[in-house]
């Protein structure tokens, strides 16, 4: 049977990105101790006239019991794979695997189980999260209700006592801050006991005392939970709070900004009272290039600027073997 145009268009693009399909052997061997593995993740949004590549390729390992934070500019795909992740859209290519279960596999009612029982979603927009005729402990039980637990009221007022809202519990949501409303949307997603969290800028409508307070409760959740925690944001003092970040770029993992010490050490040797300076902060951090499964990397971009070079011009590479070094030279070909 020959090939439509269509397959064939299809295929001419997965194969721009990749010259092999992902071993699917290779993704399930460590579910045990992983809850995400993406490898070369492919998204290809289609109309009539326009074809679109918002994922070309992406590799991405989270461990279970991991909290950690995605961040890229406007079109880099981020929103995208928190879609993949979240079961709210469906991959082009590639392979996903979220706790042992490949998303690409699945039908509706498999979509359906897993967001209803597995992952747990906390919206930017907080219309999103709540319905605002009803009371926080109604919102919370609301997500039960549809699943039939029973104890609902008191699941849901645990919840919200968890989040520092015990004095809330009958507020709707016109009479509750920003603030109070994201922590209400938090104790939404915890309600069916997900094991994945995934929240989507979570702290970019809040100032600085409240976004610190709802990063608290990530971490006691990440911590005495095991929950694993994935959070999309643009927010830079966040981010240098959270031991490991990946930063997405053009579709695929571009590097990744990891803590020399862990966030508690630091507490720990400042006696939990002393804060460090921005200068400081800045040191915490390193920032690592990614190379994909296929050993292809991306440059971080103020390099190809000090180097004026730009994508699809030459650059030869050496090794120096002594060292352990590898040196790039833009070509003057």
């Amino acid at each position: 049977m020959s090939e439509s145009g269509e397959d064939k268009k299809y295929m001419s693009v997965y194969d721009t990105i990749d010259d092999s399909s992902p071993d699917e052997n290779s993704i399930q061997q460590d579910n045990d101790e992983y809850m995400i593995r993406c490898e070369n993740l492919v998204k290809i949004y289609k109309t009539d006239e326009v074809e679109v590549v918002a994922l070309q390729g992406l590799d991405l390992d989270v461990k279970r019991g991991e909290l950690m934070a995605i961040v890229g500019n406007s079109g880099s795909g981020k929103s995208t794979l928190l879609n993949m992740l979240g079961g709210l859209d469906k991959p082009s290519a590639g392979s996903l695997m979220i706790d042992g279960k490949n998303l690409l596999k699945f039908n509706d009612k498999d979509y359906m189980e897993y967001k209803r029982d597995t992952v747990g979603f906390v919206w930017q927009n907080n219309a999103r999260n709540l319905v605002p005729y009803l009371s926080a402990v109604q919102n919370v039980e609301l997500p039960m209700l549809l699943k039939g637990k029973k104890q609902r009221r008191k699941r849901a007022l645990e919840l919200l006592e968890k989040v520092g809202l015990s004095h809330r519990v009958n507020s709707r949501l016109d009479q509750m801050s920003g603030g109070e409303q994201q922590r209400v949307a938090i104790a939404i997603a915890l309600a069916n006991d997900p094991k994945l969290l995934l929240a989507d800028e979570p702290t970019g409508s809040v100032d600085t005392k409240t976004s610190n307070i709802i990063l608290d409760i990530f971490k006691d959740l990440n911590k005495n939970e095991g929950l694993t925690i994935v959070i999309v944001t643009h927010d830079i003092k966040l981010s240098k709070r959270i031991d490991r970040v990946v930063a997405i770029r053009d579709g695929r993992t571009s590097s990744e900004i990891v803590r020399k010490k862990s966030y508690a050490q630091e507490l720990d040797e400042m006696g939990n009272i002393v804060e460090s300076s921005e200068e400081e902060a800045e040191d915490t951090h390193e920032e690592l290039v990614v190379l994909d499964r296929s050993g292809r990397l991306q440059l971080p971009k103020d390099y190809m600027e000090q180097l004026g070079i730009k994508g699809g011009d030459k650059v030869k590479v050496e090794l120096d073997e002594e060292t352990g070094k590898m040196f790039l030279f833009r070509s003057h070909e």
